[in-house]
């Protein structure tokens, strides 16, 4: 695992598309239990080189309910972007993750863990990509009909604060979802 990790730390396949230039970030361990597929790093996680730490990663861990500790505690749970590297501004955010990183490493990640037993699936890259044609019409149909894909994958929207009045106008997922995914965090953490 180790020697996978550093090659993907390493990996330019795409350099020539990121402003930033390449800085893949990724957190993984064997034991780990849970896995959160993510879209890809922000500015911010960009520059300290630390998953989800901006404001999305506080909403999110606020919805596991868990500790920073246990956040970033690999051995519990991975943290895998669909895109491995800022990719760049768009007009309304962050351009989507580089098509070229989950073909070229999820699997091999994933399979160097096999103790997996729950993946969350955040944002709709990271739902089409892995519930293969069995996404709804839109986002909010998938999220809210999440226990079609457990107990394998949990399907949850991005945490982004600009997702702000996607969550107001949804108030069923912070209600059931939200106390869905903090059960089953709790399952796969005490067990």
């Amino acid at each position: 695992m180790q020697t996978l990790l550093k090659d993907i730390r390493a990996c330019e396949i795409c350099k020539e598309h990121l402003p930033l230039g390449p800085r893949p970030i990724v957190t993984a361990h064997p034991d780990a239990k849970i896995v959160i597929i993510g879209q890809a790093p922000g500015t911010k996680v960009h520059k300290t080189g630390i998953p989800w730490d901006d404001p999305s990663g506080k909403q999110l861990r606020k919805w596991l309910n868990v500790s920073d500790e246990i956040f970033y505690d690999e051995s519990k749970i991975a943290l895998v972007p669909m895109g491995f590297c800022y990719p760049g501004k768009g007009k309304s955010g962050d351009l989507p993750p580089r098509p070229e990183c989950a073909p070229q490493w999820h699997e091999v990640l994933l399979s160097k863990m096999p103790n997996l037993k729950l993946v969350i699936l955040i944002g709709t890259y990271a739902q089409k990509e892995y519930l293969k044609g069995n996404t709804k019409k839109t986002l909010t149909e998938t999220v809210k009909n999440y226990n079609e894909y457990l107990p394998g994958f949990l399907p949850l929207p991005h945490p982004s604060p600009r997702n702000r009045f996607w969550l107001m106008k949804n108030p069923w997922f912070e209600k059931e979802i939200v106390a869905e995914l903090q059960k089953q965090i709790r399952r796969l953490l005490d067990s």
